[in-house]
């Protein structure tokens, strides 16, 4: 009876983990929603841009000999405001910076509304901060004004500086945002598709992915429901009445996709020395030897004087040069990777530093060694 009872825990233990290893594999794989990998076409933001003024600066405003386009400014602000200079007045602020106003206009955005705006300085200011904008129109590509700016300046930045020439600074002191600072004034039209149609844009091209997007929409909506145009635009049957269009659109974007695995790329930023991989990508077997050269040039002076009580003589300065040219030993290593942990652990067991990787990177993708895409940046 002891040894029948022994069997059956051991049977269901057996038994648990087999359930256990079940639940698992049932699990669903990792999954985007759809309004993370694509946009509705058509519901896009729009760039603005205006040029102003920031006054109460506390004297760390343009120099105003080396900016004229701020004294132009100048004038022709207090013109409108009804005060009116003699010509070729010679006007030294010290309290006021030209800039630039950037600002992003969202989709649906509607007269009244009102949006962040981000203040730049184009001249020789010291500093923004504590400055204010005064009223400045947003433009769009199209030269109308969809906003208008004003408001203090918020600088994240702080500095001090002595008459000596010492200084320190915190962060940008010539970049300043206004959180809500600008009004919008004008609607753009966004239309949300047309003809009965939506049309749903990837946000990278994948032809794998767009086909899942298509079949999960035509799986919880009904077959014939949405159509692959190409490997990035899907197009998408949807009610005409505006409130069922945007009730769809909201069940559609939370629709949960997996997407494809990406391809093989290897990102190299040569400016700052980095290397960035993907998940897939991977290596031949293959050997690397790899060493530094450097070159060593030292200049040493070298004064000649004529002996004492000597005539004629004259003191002539020439210089000693040296030139070493020094290698370093670099060992042949052999190399193996089959996935992204394996090829992170054989570039590490060579010893080169990031800037060494640039070179060691595009010599194994000439030889054929690198299964990935090589993108410079």
């Amino acid at each position: 009876m002891h040894h029948h009872r022994i069997l059956t825990q051991t049977g269901l233990a057996l038994m648990a983990a087999a359930l256990f290893a079940a639940l698992l594999f049932a699990l669903p794989a990792h999954a985007d929603r759809i309004k993370d990998i694509a946009s509705v076409q058509g519901v896009r933001s729009n760039q603005l841009i205006g040029y102003g003024l920031v006054v109460g600066l506390d004297g760390s405003g343009d120099q105003t000999t080396q900016t004229p386009f701020t004294v132009q400014s100048i004038t022709a602000m207090l013109g409108q405001l009804g005060v009116n200079l003699p010509p070729g007045t010679s006007l030294q602020l010290k309290n006021v910076a030209a800039v630039m106003v950037t600002a992003v206009l969202p989709a649906f955005a509607q007269p009244g509304q009102t949006i962040d705006v981000t203040v730049s300085s184009m001249g020789n200011a010291k500093s923004l901060r504590g400055g204010t904008l005064v009223l400045t129109p947003l433009k769009g590509a199209d030269g109308a004004v969809y906003a208008m700016a004003q408001g203090n300046l918020l600088v994240a930045g702080a500095g001090a500086s002595s008459p000596n020439g010492s200084s320190v600074q915190i962060n940008q002191l010539s970049v300043g945002r206004i959180s809500a600072g600008a009004t919008v004034e004008r609607a753009v039209r966004t239309p949300l598709g047309q003809d009965g149609y939506i049309f749903l844009g990837l946000n990278t091209t994948d032809f794998t992915t767009t086909r899942r997007v298509v079949d999960v929409i035509n799986s919880n909506f009904g077959e014939g429901t949405a159509t692959a145009v190409d490997g990035r635009l899907i197009q998408v049957a949807a009610p005409s009445e505006p409130d069922r269009r945007v009730d769809f659109l909201s069940r559609v974007e939370g629709l949960e996709v997996r997407p494809a695995d990406a391809m093989a790329k290897v990102i190299i930023n040569a400016r700052t020395g980095s290397v960035v991989m993907n998940q897939t990508v991977t290596i031949e077997n293959c050997a690397i030897a790899h060493g530094n050269l450097s070159v060593v040039i030292t200049s040493e002076p070298v004064v000649s004087q004529p002996s004492p009580f000597s005539t004629g003589g004259q003191t002539v300065q020439t210089s000693r040069d040296q030139i070493e040219i020094r290698a370093d030993k670099g060992g042949l290593t052999m190399v193996k990777g089959v996935n992204l942990s394996e090829v992170v652990k054989a570039l590490n067991a060579i010893g080169a530093t990031p800037q060494d990787l640039l070179a060691i990177l595009q010599a194994m993708k000439a030889a054929g060694a690198l299964r990935a895409e090589l993108e410079i940046i």
